[in-house]
């Protein structure tokens, strides 16, 4: 019995010493991310890098703790607004001696956003100093930037082929016939195409026409700003034959780039950062190539918000709009509504802005949203709407209350109309031979069935459910913008608009950004819109968010590694494909409550479910023994 006591006595002061170590370790690791926070040091003078190895959206996500310590936090987000004040901020900072652009993996953003952040560079251009971008190979989106620099280097053994907005889409109504699973669409709106890859082996003539509409203007809009910005570039040529004037180069994109006006240097990582260092200084200690750097993350944390004046209040509506509460980056009707509400109650707000950038999701969401909206403008606070790069169905349905409504013109807009997807299996389990019975009280009982079939009764009911839905949106659609529901219909039916045609069709009202419905907003609250500043109602991150964000990766103090050339592009597709495929058959079996999305939107920037889809496929992956 000594021995059992003794060997027990051993076990448990091992379980504790591993326990206070652990625990050690743990506050260790906080003490040193709190103490590693971006700001905690003093600004150098250097070069401020943009290493936007991620996408730039209105709003991030807030990253997982256990992810950010494992180095699996996936592709970063750079919320917009961040970006947008870290360069204005620096045009006319002396520690600032130039902007480098190093966009070897960045991954996009919507064209609207895009353009804010270019017409940003162009302004820090505007003062003389230099702006230097990098890549091994430049995307459609990331070539939107750096046309804008005063030089733009590219890796001689990559090169950039422009592809230009569109591609396929999958649709999965022959497998859903071989599966035998029915799905039921409850929809109004010839346009409405959503719902098109679960019912049809291809594309409407309606939605191709839609479609072709949108990603003309989107494209156009995108030519003419390269034009504008890079002037010399070859641009009709490189995208009308660009294999003439590759095969011209003997198959070297690089120099068919360099020949084109497209890049004005060829040269590596190491050659760049030379080059850098002759405009800004380098550290003679560090290996060559390094130069001054002023850090992202360090710039934005020197440089916060301003506090002074009175506050307009600001709420972001980003990502996919979803019942219930949740977490930035997907907009969740219970939270952002409690957070207008308690804005209105606990701040002195003189005003408030909606701002939006979002391709719609759940209508009871939507609405729960607007509703706390108009609490806002019941207290007599004027309501201004600031559309980001996406404001469609949902994204719409929540910008109704506003009096004035700012877009860009290359901002995605409109596909007003709902619908509603219900699966079921009864041809499925047919068969491997399994029915169904039972006795129903009413023609309702049990409805929906997803193992036997809807009713006709239950389709006539959600099918007037959606029609009645939608008359509701077409007349708040029709109060907002003074036209009669006949009017709205005839622009509605679910079509997708680009910012400048949306504001033909009295869709929006003007052209502007955040900044500009922010000054709007003041000027109808009687303020002078110099002495007012942004309040965001935004939800605080918790602590282990905190922790999460601190211990990030960052690469200021380091050279970023180099980017994909581009069958690494095509690569990355083929596995986005797969992410994606994956998603739609989660979303089509757990549909939710009735739905105002787009199918268009997703096509034209960081796809607001693309981090789940590829979440998800990690997830099935490791399951049958695959790793990313």
């Amino acid at each position: 019995m000594k021995l059992v006591r003794g060997a027990w006595k051993l076990l448990v002061a091992i379980k504790d010493g591993l326990v206070l170590i652990a625990m050690l370790l743990f506050f260790g690791l906080l003490f040193a991310a709190l103490n590693a926070r971006p700001g905690s040091k003093p600004v150098t003078p250097g070069a401020l890098v943009l290493d936007l190895n991620g996408t730039i959206v209105e709003q991030p996500e807030e990253q997982a703790p256990f992810a950010a310590l494992s180095g699996d936090a996936g592709p970063r987000q750079y919320r917009a607004r961040d970006v947008l004040r870290a360069i204005d901020t620096a045009r006319t900072d002396d520690r600032v001696k130039a902007l480098v652009l190093d966009l070897d993996s960045f991954a996009g953003g919507y064209p609207a956003t895009l353009n804010e952040v270019a017409e940003a560079i162009r302004r820090f251009r505007d003062t003389k100093k230099p702006v230097l971008a990098y890549a091994t190979a430049y995307t459609d989106a990331g070539y939107r930037l750096a046309a804008n620099a005063s030089e733009v280097w590219v890796h001689p053994l990559g090169g950039t082929i422009f592809m230009g907005p569109g591609g396929s889409q999958l649709y999965y109504k022959g497998l859903i016939d071989k599966l035998g699973v029915t799905t039921h669409v409850y929809r109004v709106g010839k346009f409405k195409s959503f719902v098109e890859p679960y019912t049809r082996a291809d594309q409407s003539p309606e939605a191709r026409e839609a479609s072709q509409q949108l990603l003309g203007a989107i494209f156009g809009q995108w030519r003419e700003a390269i034009a504008k910005a890079r002037p010399r570039a070859q641009l009709a040529q490189f995208l009308a034959s660009p294999d003439r004037l590759i095969v011209a180069a003997n198959g070297n994109i690089a120099e068919a780039n360099k020949a084109a006006g497209i890049v004005d240097t060829l040269g590596d990582r190491t050659a760049f950062g030379q080059r850098v260092a002759t405009i800004v200084g380098s550290d003679a200690k560090k290996p060559v190539g390094n130069f001054a750097r002023i850090g992202y993350d360090a710039w934005v944390a020197a440089n916060p918000l301003p506090r002074t004046g009175d506050g307009i209040g600001v709420v972001t509506i980003a990502g996919d709009i979803v019942d219930g509460e949740g977490g930035p980056g997907t907009a969740h009707g219970d939270t952002i509504a409690k957070l207008i509400l308690n804005g209105l109650a606990k701040k002195d707000l003189k005003a408030l802005v909606v701002r939006v950038d979002s391709p719609g999701g759940s209508v009871l969401a939507s609405e729960r949203i607007r509703l706390a909206i108009l609490e806002a403008k019941k207290k007599g606070l004027p309501i201004v709407v600031s559309m980001g790069g996406l404001a469609a169905s949902g994204g719409y349905w929540v910008s109704t209350p506003g009096d004035v409504i700012f877009a860009e013109p290359s901002t995605i807009t409109g596909s007003i109309g709902i619908f509603g997807i219900i699966p079921t299996f009864e041809k499925t389990l047919a068969k491997i031979g399994v029915t169904t019975d039972g006795v129903k009280a009413t023609p309702l009982s049990g409805q929906p069935d997803v193992f036997a079939g809807t009713t006709p009764q239950l389709d006539t009911i959600l099918q007037a459910g959606i029609e009645n839905g939608y008359r509701q949106f077409l007349a708040r659609v029709a109060a907002s913008r003074r036209m009669t529901p006949e009017r709205v219909d005839a622009i509605a039916q679910g079509r997708v608009w680009d910012g400048g045609t949306a504001r033909q069709l009295k869709l929006v009202d003007r052209f502007g950004g955040l900044q500009d419905a922010i000054h709007e907003a003041a000027k109808r609250a009687k303020l002078d819109p110099a002495k007012v500043h942004a309040e965001y109602l935004e939800k605080e991150p918790g602590v282990a968010a905190q922790f999460a964000a601190a211990f990030a990766e960052r690469r200021d103090d380091d050279d970023a590694s180099g980017g994909g050339d581009v069958f690494a592009r095509i690569a990355a597709e083929r596995r986005g494909l797969l992410a994606q495929a994956l998603g739609d058959v989660k979303r089509l079996a757990m549909a939710g409550s009735v739905q105002a999305r787009c199918l268009e939107c997703g096509g034209l920037g960081p796809s607001e479910s693309a981090g789940s889809d590829a979440r998800l496929l990690d997830l099935i992956l490791a399951r049958v023994g695959f790793a990313r």
